[in-house]
């Protein structure tokens, strides 16, 4: 199933609604639907993606009964009629993994002078302020004030759906509820500038995500997943999630060790080769740029840069 979080826009003050993207395009809001049946068993269902995962286990079968029932047709919106909200909003700080892409980090030390292959012998990770998140058709502002070099990055990332510290390899995906698309935009001079990369990936509005969150039990390996980013059009990223250094389960693996991961954590797994800074010369993001990033059995993330 593909859950999402969004509003209709044609009701005034309606908080987040949780809905299932349907094999036809449209949308099923789960939370009218829920609340159309008070007396019923639906009425103990999840009313937000957040509490969905929160719960222990994970109702996919009363979901997918509400959603076929004819009599919740009512509930069925377009997508043309609605807002994408982020998926989640992170509860903390979007975990990041840097350099986990072998070409990508090629092309950044050649970039930066240094020898192509000299790789990480550890995961190097990072945050992003959940302020910085953003949904599906969200503008990015281009921060013009404070960078010369506004970058993208598409990236897989795991949501995290069991509470769970030094969890093993073999154990890791037991605690995942699913996968979702990051844009880790990015301000590569103030990454530079700062040497921790915090600052450059923090400012605001920096961190699309969505459109969905698939649950694991449709997604497939996510070590074997397509992914792809464009400019305007323009093809700029292109490679699977099989060329990571470090796959899902790893990183897992790493960052739980003694850090006590909970319900709702996201975490990108690093982006591939063609990021904007190490093109020659270097392809930045201007006002007006439009950026597709997409990853396979997920969908497309679309977000516009404005001033």
């Amino acid at each position: 199933m593909k859950f999402l979080s969004f509003t209709d826009t044609r009701q005034q003050g309606q908080g987040p609604q949780l809905g299932i993207a349907l094999d036809n395009g449209k949308i099923f809001n789960v939370t009218a639907a829920v609340h159309a049946h008070p007396s019923s068993p639906a009425a103990s269902l999840p009313l937000t993606l957040e509490a969905l995962i929160d719960a222990d286990e994970t109702p996919l079968q009363a979901l997918a009964e509400l959603a076929r029932d004819p009599a919740n047709a009512a509930h069925v919106v377009e997508q043309e009629q609605i807002r994408y909200l982020p998926p989640v909003q992170p509860r903390r700080n979007v975990f990041c993994v840097g350099r986990n892409y072998r070409e990508h980090i090629i092309e950044g030390n050649i970039a930066k002078g240094i020898a192509p292959n000299t790789f990480p012998e550890a995961i190097e990770f990072f945050t992003k302020p959940s302020t910085a998140v953003v949904g599906h058709g969200w503008d990015v502002n281009r921060h013009a004030a404070l960078t010369n070099s506004l970058d993208y990055e598409v990236e897989l990332a795991i949501v995290i759906g069991k509470r769970g510290v030094n969890i093993s390899e073999a154990d890791a995906l037991d605690h995942v509820f699913g996968y979702t698309v990051v844009n880790d935009v990015t301000a590569r001079d103030l990454q530079r500038r700062h040497g921790q990369w915090f600052k450059g990936k923090g400012l605001d509005t920096t961190c699309p995500m969505g459109p969905v969150i698939v649950h694991k039990s449709v997604f497939g390996d996510p070590n074997a997943k397509r992914l792809e980013l464009e400019v305007n059009g323009e093809l700029r990223q292109s490679a699977n999630t099989d060329e990571m250094i470090f796959n899902v389960q790893a990183v897992i693996a790493q960052l739980s060790a003694g850090l006590t991961l909970l319900p709702g954590d996201i975490i990108s797994t690093g982006t591939p080769k063609g990021v904007g800074y190490a093109a020659i010369p270097p392809r930045c993001l201007n006002v007006g740029d439009v950026v597709t990033a997409r990853v396979d059995g997920i969908g497309e993330l679309t977000n516009r840069i404005v001033e």
